[in-house]
């Protein structure tokens, strides 16, 4: 809202309270339902596309390569699961901005898709994948890889123990930090891309360029604080979740990488 009407809701604090003046605390949960199915979605690709391309990606390279380029590894898969996760969240993002944006256009997503669709056909929910993939695309490379080399470090350096011998509720601790760090990066990397893509899918016709050239260089980071807040307990917490149900179920759960033997006997490390 402070991207769309930055006269109207001129702070975070000024914007909660306008908000529940007009609106009620309901006000608040404008577009949950949009919110709860595409962000499922987004997730749901996000997450299993970067398990998929980072073991492809990994296979590719080979064991040393994909240790020493393991950084640009988690980059080129984050990058290539998020092109798909937004196909799959686009129309859902449309609608929630709608839904926000426009006061009296329309309530549900029941309401809101029929009604998008029948004044701008399918194009209206795609118009916004363009400007989606540039605030999420470089916002799951800054995700990704900075919680696994943040993982890394705490272990490294913080944690008094290895990862081996820390309980699971200590390494879930150690999972929500290194989320909440990523997040706080994630949200100042993608920002000016969200405040684009507020205002491209409240205005009918409007170009990202358009919008862009309307906002300014002040405009696009309108409204960082709340994003930092909400992006970085929403980070720690999708890291914390994805890692407690890789615990519940027994998945997986692969240690920070480490050097292999081949590599340490190349450069002298070992005896």
């Amino acid at each position: 809202m402070q991207n769309v009407d930055p006269a109207k809701y001129k702070s975070i604090f000024n914007g909660f309270s306008v908000t529940i003046r007009e609106d009620g605390v309901r006000g608040l949960a404008k577009g949950w339902a949009p919110t709860f199915i595409g962000y499922s979605m987004q997730g749901l690709c996000k997450f299993g596309f970067y398990e998929v391309f980072k073991i492809l990606y990994g296979d590719l390279l080979g064991e040393e390569n994909a240790y020493l380029w393991r950084t640009s590894l988690y980059l080129a898969a984050s990058a290539s699961a998020e092109f798909f996760a937004d196909i799959a969240l686009a129309p859902m993002e449309a609608c929630k901005v709608r839904i926000q944006t426009q006061p009296g256009y329309a309530n549900t997503l029941r309401e809101c898709a029929p009604k998008m669709y029948a004044e701008e056909g399918l194009w209206a929910f795609y118009k916004g994948v363009v400007p989606l993939w540039m605030r999420q695309i470089p916002y799951t490379m800054m995700k990704f890889a900075c919680f696994e080399r943040t993982v890394e470090l705490l272990y490294k350096y913080v944690v008094p123990k290895p990862r081996s011998e820390c309980s699971k509720p200590e390494q879930l601790v150690v999972t929500f930090v290194a989320g909440y760090i990523a997040g706080v990066f994630c949200a100042i990397v993608s920002h000016p891309a969200d405040s684009v893509v507020s205002v491209l899918n409240k205005e009918k016709g409007s170009t990202a360029a358009q919008v862009l050239k309307k906002l300014g260089p002040k405009g696009v980071w309108k409204g960082l604080v709340a994003r930092i807040i909400m992006i970085g307990t929403l980070t720690a917490l999708q890291w914390f979740i994805y890692d407690s149900v890789k615990v519940y179920f027994r998945l997986p759960r692969p240690p920070p990488p480490e050097m292999p033997e081949s590599l340490k006997k190349k450069l002298g490390l070992t005896e």
